[in-house]
């Protein structure tokens, strides 16, 4: 934890609002991080990982959310792009592709949702059609964190009939002939984390690149999301971490009538909620990730962690925006930010509504 949270004072959080300013992707960043062994810390060693528990991973990513949210959800994003080959993939995947997928030298991406199926991810269109040593891949991924930047991309197609049934994962390479990234999308927040469309016109990608067996793909992206919402959860801590201080340090010298606004009791209980939340957010991910390391079923734990950590990152940072007034409405303090950058972690790798959806279902369910 020391050496991310050098990493992350030193070369993190002095770049961070530039960067975020100029939606300038941190290519070199996620260099640095691969280098000093952040990126695949989750993976078994013998595959080229860090061998550490889930639990430790995720207060790393906490940390480095704490500096840069759009830094720590492209860290999890690409844990989330190892997850296939590492978990699902053969013996000669694993050696051939993991080594440099856990070790930072190539950036991933996970391109599961579409236009028109998003929470349905079911219900995805983009086929895949084996043609002699290829597979041929017409349609169109949306939503792709890393798109257009990623080396390697995590394809849900569908090579079956309609339903879960159908769908496969196809490892395909930045260079694929047919595989275009499209403009990345023009966003509220987390703009250096660049999302777009990949259009995927006859993608030719060889069929020793499929993952698992034809139809397992569904079960792939849903076992994968499981431990991404884990991700998602620990950078909304860190998010709201790095509010609440933001929030502190000003109410402490900030004076109104003669004192400091820390003074007063409307604002050190805002800040009171604050810490409690954060603290009982961090919690729920630490219990999920210790049931994910000891082969406990933890799915979900990892929603409810998701839709918790999430629902209070935007309620802490939209505090703290209220704590610093004015001052917390204009670009000259990071509040604005962390208030656009907390919204959309409600959205992604499912949204809450859908998190409820699960937790509802893991309740009743008999």
């Amino acid at each position: 934890m020391e050496l991310t949270r050098d990493l992350v004072e030193g070369e993190v959080i002095p770049r961070a609002a530039e960067m975020e300013a100029r939606a300038e992707f941190p290519r070199e960043l996620f260099r640095t991080l691969g280098k000093a062994g952040l990126l695949g810390l989750a993976y078994p060693e013998e595959l080229g990982g860090g061998g550490q528990p889930y639990e430790v991973y995720l207060q790393v990513l906490e940390e480095i959310g704490r500096g840069w949210a759009g830094l720590g959800v492209g860290v999890s994003v690409h844990t989330l792009s190892c997850f296939p080959v590492a978990q699902w993939g053969s013996a000669q995947q694993q050696a051939r592709f993991l080594p440099d997928l856990l070790g930072g030298d190539l950036l991933g991406a996970y391109c599961l949702s579409e236009a028109h199926s998003g929470s349905d991810a079911a219900a995805l269109s983009s086929k895949a059609v084996k043609d002699g040593e290829d597979y041929v891949v017409h349609g169109a991924k949306a939503w792709v964190t890393h798109g257009g930047h990623a080396d390697f991309y995590n394809l849900m197609v569908r090579t079956g009939d309609e339903g879960p049934a159908g769908i496969s994962c196809l490892l395909a390479d930045k260079d694929t002939p047919g595989l275009l990234p499209q403009p990345p999308e023009r966003k509220m927040g987390m703009r250096s984390s660049h999302t777009a469309t990949i259009v995927l016109d006859g993608a030719r990608v060889p069929a020793d690149r499929l993952i698992g067996c034809e139809g397992d793909g569904f079960k792939i992206a849903m076992s994968a999301l499981d431990s991404g919402r884990l991700g998602i959860a620990a950078v909304a801590v860190g998010v709201a971490q790095a509010a609440m201080e933001l929030a502190t340090s000003y109410a402490k010298e900030r004076k109104q009538f003669g004192r400091s606004i820390a003074e007063f009791q409307g604002v050190t209980f805002l800040l009171a909620d604050m810490a409690t939340q954060i603290e009982a957010a961090r919690a729920l991910y630490l219990v999920a990730a210790r049931l994910k390391d000891r082969g406990k079923p933890y799915g979900p734990q990892a929603s409810m962690a998701k839709l918790f950590a999430t629902d209070m990152a935007m309620q802490v940072t939209t505090d703290t925006v209220q704590v610093l007034g004015g001052a917390g409405y204009v670009e000259d303090f990071a509040a604005e930010r962390y208030f656009r950058e907390a919204k959309v972690m409600q959205i992604f790798e499912g949204t809450n509504q859908v998190q409820r959806i699960v937790i509802g279902r893991s309740l009743t369910r008999t």
